[in-house]
């Protein structure tokens, strides 16, 4: 494998970055804490060969017993999948000390987009992002992917934020922080299992070619990252109300357990999964296949 500045790149990867070749990283949190196994194993096998069958390479970033790899083995990604929720959630914050540690993490947006950007990868498709959690302004729950990407220079594609969060001031925050955000296509934000949020899109392109231009230019003038927010395909989208119900039982429940900061998310996620008969899983399938 390469090594740039202690991270590990595989050398697919660092062939691809080193010839200015189309790499696309992945996230590997998405894998242990997003979905049940064996489907996520199944998912990021499936993501990282619409990646390579659309003439990029896949690079989905992890920590594996302490090293930071920028592109995984088959046998890694089998082994990430069936960790599961065992396996560290990092963010951010986490990097150093999960290397540090020796241990084995999945990583998630923030940490992502930090190692893809010290390896050279510019591009990042993910589900969604992270956000202020509702009632975050009494809590102060606001993911560090918000953080991230007011500094990196990384283009995340992404169904949006993610439905259980408070979108208006998720883009709020994004706003705060300098981040470009972009509807694919569309003039209101998605909101990850629907193709709708109630809230416009600060930006709006219209072609792949129109998002690099604006990519490129955030970047020449050392600007940050870029969320470019893709709804979900409508054959595959949730009923919004169906999801709605569901998501307020899961925050009821999260709220009557005490559960709270990074546990948040996969937990809410898993009840959604459960109270929807396995609805939302096939949508957050059908989601980040059609972001790769």
């Amino acid at each position: 494998d390469a090594i740039l500045g202690s991270v590990h790149l595989a050398p697919d990867v660092a062939e691809a970055v080193r010839r200015g070749r189309p790499v696309v990283a992945l996230e590997s949190t998405i894998i242990s804490h997003g979905m049940p196994y064996p489907d996520n194993l199944a998912m990021a096998r499936e993501v990282e060969a619409i990646v390579r069958a659309n003439g990029a390479t896949p690079a989905t970033i992890a920590i594996i017993d302490g090293v930071p790899l920028v592109g995984l083995t088959d046998d890694q990604l089998a082994r990430l999948a069936e960790l599961g929720p065992s396996a560290r959630k990092v963010s951010r914050r986490d990097v150093a000390s999960c290397i540090a540690r020796g241990a084995t993490g999945a990583t998630t947006v923030s940490a992502t987009m930090l190692l893809a950007h010290r390896a050279g990868v510019e591009v990042f498709v993910t589900g969604g992002v992270g956000g202020v959690h509702r009632d975050g302004h009494v809590t102060m729950d606001v993911s560090a992917d918000l953080t991230e990407l007011g500094k990196t220079p990384v283009c995340v594609v992404c169904a949006g934020a993610k439905s259980v969060l408070d979108i208006p001031r998720t883009l709020e925050y994004l706003e705060t922080q300098g981040a470009c955000v972009l509807g694919y296509g569309v003039d209101e934000f998605p909101a990850f299992f629907t193709r709708t949020s109630g809230c416009a899109a600060p930006g709006r392109v219209d072609s792949p070619r129109e998002a690099a231009a604006v990519v490129k230019a955030g970047r020449r003038l050392g600007m940050g990252g870029t969320v470019l927010a893709v709804p979900i395909p409508a054959e595959h989208e949730a009923d919004g109300a169906e999801s709605e119900r569901a998501i307020e039982r899961a925050l009821a429940e999260a709220r009557e357990r005490g559960i709270s900061g990074n546990a948040s998310t996969p937990f809410l996620l898993k009840r959604i999964r459960e109270l929807t008969g396995g609805k939302s899983l096939e949508s957050n399938v059908a989601l980040v296949k059609n972001n790769a």
